[in-house]
């Protein structure tokens, strides 16, 4: 199979940063399904792997897919060969930049019937990242309209995680408020179902210019410490806070202390990484966006597609990530 393998040590403009190699097609253990590459989505995660990567170290990347099962491992019962799935794959294997990948069924769904493959690429990483992040870690229930009169603020609204947490928390029955540094990003939010637009400046502020003076939860997707004082002066009493975003250097805490804040991470990976107990739960829930698409309650957050996977397309991919302006994602449709 044809496979694109990074290697660390290079600036990813760099041709010896993305090579074209053939490995071999890997066998499914127990629990795997071998899939068909058909789409593979481009996270922030990628750029991040990329820069950990020591000079010389090689690795295959992609962290959403959407394929179809080519086989299945001796103890794998939920999918059936030639059946379409999508799924955010598992820090510790070989990514999705190749013709083939395995991937724990546990972690995988039937796709939404109504995407094409590059829209289902989209989805998967996202849309867990977002509804562990709303209802796993900031305890809203994940019901339609269930939350009603309470209110979210995302930062970051226009990015990917963004993207799927504003129309998740507009699905439950939240008022979501988010931020917007560009028109272009602003007008993506409220297309999404964000009531409240503010910019990238003195969010409180802003949000207090607004009408909305505090909310109940904030979900910090981006620019964490630039807005790390701000989220504290907009949190309600015994509100949330969720972050995705590392920081680059200590952050007083203690600012949340008054409110008797709950502050939480979501780490996407955490499941397959530390093979927990509730490892399936991430093959339940993209079941779940799956049918909240397919009902139209929610919509992919495809916003631009690359033709063909190669080392061309996964490092203009990096380089566009990179630019930190993305609205949406971005997927290679192999």
């Amino acid at each position: 199979m044809n496979a694109i393998i990074a290697t660390g040590g290079h600036d990813p403009a760099s041709e010896a940063a993305f090579t074209e190699v053939a490995r071999p097609i890997p066998h499914p253990g127990e629990h795997d399904i071998l899939v068909r590459i058909a789409a593979v989505g481009v996270n922030p995660v990628d750029a991040k792997v990329f820069g950990r990567l020591a000079p010389g170290e090689e690795r295959i990347l992609g962290f959403d897919a959407c394929g179809v099962v080519a086989a299945a491992g001796a103890r794998t019962r939920r999918f059936e060969t030639g059946q379409r799935i999508y799924y955010a794959g598992d820090l510790t294997r070989p990514g999705s930049n190749a013709d083939y990948q395995l991937v724990d069924e546990r972690l995988a769904a039937p796709a939404p019937a109504n995407l094409d493959p590059a829209q289902a690429a989209a989805l998967p990483l996202t849309a867990l990242t977002a509804w562990e992040g709303l209802f796993d870690r900031l305890g809203f229930t994940p019901a339609a309209g269930a939350n009603a009169g309470k209110r979210l603020l995302v930062i970051g609204g226009a990015g990917g995680v963004g993207s799927m947490a504003v129309q998740l928390g507009t699905w439950a029955g939240l008022s979501v408020a988010a931020t917007a540094g560009r028109p272009e990003s602003a007008a993506w939010c409220r297309e999404l179902g964000a009531t409240t637009v503010v910019g990238r400046g003195d969010v409180a502020e802003e949000l207090a210019r607004a009408g909305l003076p505090e909310v109940d939860a904030v979900f910090c997707t981006t620019h964490l410490e630039e807005h790390w004082a701000a989220m504290a002066r907009v949190l309600a009493p015994q509100g949330g806070v969720c972050l995705i975003d590392d920081p680059t250097g200590p952050l007083d805490i203690t600012l949340f202390k008054q409110k008797s804040a709950r502050i939480c991470w979501e780490f996407m990976f955490t499941r397959s990484l530390y093979r927990t107990a509730d490892m399936a739960r991430q093959g339940l829930i993209l079941d779940s966006v799956a049918r909240l698409v397919e009902a139209g309650s929610l919509r992919t957050t495809l916003s631009s597609v690359l033709p063909g996977l190669s080392a061309r397309t996964v490092r203009e991919a990096h380089l566009r990530q990179q630019g930190r302006a993305m609205v949406g994602k971005q997927v290679i449709a192999v």
